[in-house]
């Protein structure tokens, strides 16, 4: 899978350092638009992991889409314990997840994304590989390969 999934996971992990010190200076509510603090449990150590991530809000459920499909970090901790807890502009609150590998479900959330989002989604998409204009049979392959966390918070974000 070429563009963002290639990219080298040091590499990602120093991407997670400035929205974590945007959060930690009070600029939640600036950079919580877009990008969200999940916190899950390490499935192997136990101990709290915090991951920004990109986040679509529909029907009062948190939609999460992760580009590296079953080999998230985040996406396999959440297989063994679906509670989160979640950060999203000034509030917080906890949730449970469930994964999604259904290319229905996640070619509606890409679309979803693409209505709110185009510019940034539709760079995301051609840097890996799909060409414009987007049909539906194209978020449907492309969803082939990546996976989708859904979490019902405990209490409503919006």
């Amino acid at each position: 899978m070429p563009g963002f999934a290639s990219t080298p996971r040091f590499l990602l992990r120093l991407m997670h350092f400035p929205p974590r010190a945007a959060y930690a200076l009070g600029l939640g509510p600036l950079i919580g638009r877009l990008v969200l603090l999940l916190t899950t449990t390490g499935r192997k150590s136990g101990k709290a992991r915090v991951t920004p991530l990109q986040y679509e809000i529909i029907a009062g459920e948190v939609y999460l889409g992760a580009a590296f499909g079953q080999r998230a970090d985040w996406l396999r901790n959440l297989q063994v314990n679906p509670r989160v807890e979640l950060r999203v502009k000034a509030r917080r609150t906890a949730g449970t997840a469930r994964i999604v590998a259904d290319t229905g479900q996640i070619a509606d959330y890409l679309a979803v994304r693409l209505q709110r989002h185009p510019k940034i989604v539709s760079a995301m998409l051609r840097g890996d590989g799909l060409r414009e204009p987007f049909q539906r049979a194209d978020l449907e392959q492309y969803a082939r390969q990546i996976r989708l966390a859904v979490i019902t918070p405990d209490h409503p974000l919006d």
